[in-house]
C-alpha cells in the first residue's frame, strides 16, 4: 500500500480499494461521478488545486461560487481516493484531538469559542451542500460516546455538564442500562453521553456531490494526473508563476493550493515538510446481520458511536444491517494489507456483541489519516515575501475532519483571494513541525503502546 512517509508518488488513475463504499456507490463500474480526465496538454491558469477530496473539492466549489475564480483540481488517482472516500463516514462538530477546555487555557475563552464555532459551520456547509440534492445515504441524526470504563462514564458526565454549561449543547447522559434498552446492548459500554446533531452517511457519494456541484460551477476536476513542484524553487525563471508537472503536460498557476493531507507524498514541498504524520486506520464491515442477530443484540439505532478509549473504536450500523467498526491499523504500509488488524477488530466487536460470535467480514481496508503535533488542523499560507507566499495549504484533522474540511476548504478559498480571516490559531498559525521528525514512526509505535495500557488498566 501507498506510504507518505516512504513514496514520493501516491501513482497514477490507481482505482479505488475494495471497500464496502466503493461497492455500494459503482466506484468501480461506469456509474462513478463523472471528472474531467487526465489532463494532456500545457494550461496557464489562476489557481492549482492539489487533491480531489472533501478540502480540495470545497475550496474549488467556494472560489467559484463565492469569488468568480474557476480553479483546476490534479487528482493523482480518483476523487476521494485518499481519506475522503475511505473514512466512517461520521459528521461530527469536532476535529482535531485538543479539548476544548485545552484550548480555553492556552488561548482564552474567545478564541475556544470562535474555534468551536468554526467546527459548527462546517457542519452547517456539509447540511447546505447535501441540501442541494446530493444522495449519500443520510442516516438518523446522533453521535453517542460510549465511556469503556466506569471511570471514564464519570468523566463524560462532567464533559455533558461542561458542554451544556459552555456552549448551551444539547447532551443527553445515558446510564448503562439506557444506552442497552434504547440503543444497543454493547457489553463494553458502561454508559454513554449522545449528541443530537451527529449523524453518519456515504463519505465517497458525498465527496461526488461535492465534485458535481464544483463542476457545475466551472471546475475542472482531473483525475489520473499526479503533479510535482517544478525544480528552481518551485518557480519558474521567467515569471512568477509556480510551475507543476504532470505525466502529459505542464501547469503555470499564480496561486496553489495542497489538500493532500495524509495521502502528501514524501518531500512533496518545503512548506510541510516533517509536519505532519500520516497514520493507518483500519475499517471491517460486516455481512448483514439478520433480523435475529439484531435482536440479540438490541441494535436499535443507527446513530454513530465511538468509544473513550486512547486507540479508539467506532462503529456504526448502515442502511443494509451491517455492521461498520474501526480503530487503529498498522503502522507501515508495507503492513497495512495484513489481515491481522481486521480480524483484530472483529474480535472486539464481538467482545461488544457476543451473539455475534459467528460474524464474518465483507470488506476490510485501511487508509491514513492525517496527525498534526499540536493536534489541531492548519488552514495556512507561505509567508508574505518569501518563494513560497502563492503556496497554501489545509492539513491535520486528525481522523475527524469529514465536516470541518469542508469548512477548511472555504476558509481556503477566502485567503487564495486575499480575505482576512478569523484570528484564530487554526488560521494564522502554520503546522508546526515535529521535532525528531525521522523518528516520528518510532514516537508513534510507543503512543500505541501507552495506549493499550492506558486503556487496559486505567
Amino acid at each position: 500500500m501507498y506510504d507518505p512517509m516512504l513514496d514520493d508518488s501516491p501513482g497514477c488513475g490507481i482505482p479505488y480499494p475494495n471497500s464496502y463504499w466503493a461497492d455500494v456507490s459503482g466506484g468501480h463500474s461506469e456509474n462513478k461521478s463523472e471528472d474531467d480526465g487526465p489532463l494532456t496538454k500545457d494550461i496557464t491558469i489562476d489557481v492549482a488545486i492539489i487533491g480531489a477530496g472533501y478540502t480540495g473539492l470545497s475550496c474549488a466549489l467556494h472560489l467559484a461560487r463565492e469569488h468568480g475564480v474557476q480553479a483546476h483540481i490534479f487528482e493523482a488517482n480518483q476523487t476521494a481516493w485518499g481519506c475522503s472516500g475511505r473514512n466512517a463516514g461520521f459528521i461530527l462538530k469536532s476535529s482535531g484531538r485538543k479539548p476544548y477546555t485545552t484550548m480555553q487555557k492556552q488561548w482564552g475563552e474567545e478564541v475556544m469559542r470562535g474555534i468551536y464555532q468554526e467546527m459548527c459551520a462546517g457542519v452547517e456547509t456539509v447540511n447546505s451542500l447535501i441540501g442541494e440534492g446530493i444522495d449519500c445515504d443520510q442516516q438518523e441524526a446522533g453521535y453517542i460516546k460510549v465511556a469503556h470504563n466506569p471511570k471514564m462514564f464519570k468523566s463524560l458526565q462532567t464533559q455533558a455538564t461542561l458542554q451544556k454549561k459552555m456552549f448551551n449543547y444539547d447532551v443527553q447522559v445515558l446510564s448503562k442500562s439506557e444506552l442497552h434498552q434504547n440503543f444497543m446492548a454493547d457489553e463494553n459500554a458502561y454508559g454513554a453521553i449522545r449528541y443530537q446533531d451527529g449523524f453518519g452517511l456515504n463519505p465517497l457519494k458525498l465527496a461526488w456531490g461535492y465534485q458535481r456541484l464544483a463542476r457545475q460551477a466551472g471546475v475542472k476536476v482531473h483525475t489520473s494526473t499526479p503533479v510535482q513542484f517544478a525544480q528552481s524553487n518551485s518557480k519558474s525563471q521567467a515569471s512568477k508563476d509556480i510551475v507543476l508537472t504532470t505525466p502529459q503536460g505542464t501547469v503555470k498557476a499564480k496561486k496553489v493550493v495542497i489538500a493532500t493531507n495524509g495521502y502528501t507524498p514524501k518531500g512533496f514541498h518545503p512548506l510541510i515538510s516533517n509536519r505532519t504524520l500520516p497514520v493507518l486506520s483500519q475499517i471491517i464491515v460486516t455481512e448483514p446481520l439478520s433480523a435475529e442477530q439484531l435482536a440479540a443484540c438490541n441494535f436499535l439505532t443507527s446513530n454513530v458511536v465511538m468509544d473513550t478509549r486512547a486507540l479508539k473504536y467506532y462503529y456504526r450500523k448502515l442502511p443494509d444491517n451491517r455492521i461498520l467498526f474501526g480503530g487503529r491499523g498498522a503502522i507501515t504500509g508495507k503492513g497495512a494489507e495484513d489481515p491481522y488488524y481486521a480480524q483484530r477488530l472483529l474480535s472486539v466487536l464481538k467482545t461488544s456483541f457476543p451473539a455475534l460470535s459467528t460474524l464474518k467480514i465483507d470488506y476490510a481496508w485501511s487508509g491514513w489519516i492525517c496527525m498534526a503535533l499540536d493536534d489541531l488542523p492548519h488552514i495556512y499560507q507561505g509567508e508574505k515575501g518569501s518563494e513560497h507566499e502563492n503556496v497554501f495549504y489545509a492539513m491535520g484533522y486528525c481522523g475527524s475532519g469529514v465536516s470541518f474540511s469542508v469548512q477548511a476548504g472555504k476558509r481556503l478559498a477566502e485567503k487564495v483571494v486575499g480575505k482576512t480571516l478569523p484570528n484564530l490559531p487554526l488560521y494564522n498559525t502554520a503546522l508546526p513541525k515535529f521535532p525528531f521528525a525521522p523518528l516520528r514512526r518510532v514516537g508513534q509505535w510507543g503512543y500505541f503502546h501507552y495506549g493499550m495500557i492506558k486503556d487496559n488498566y486505567f
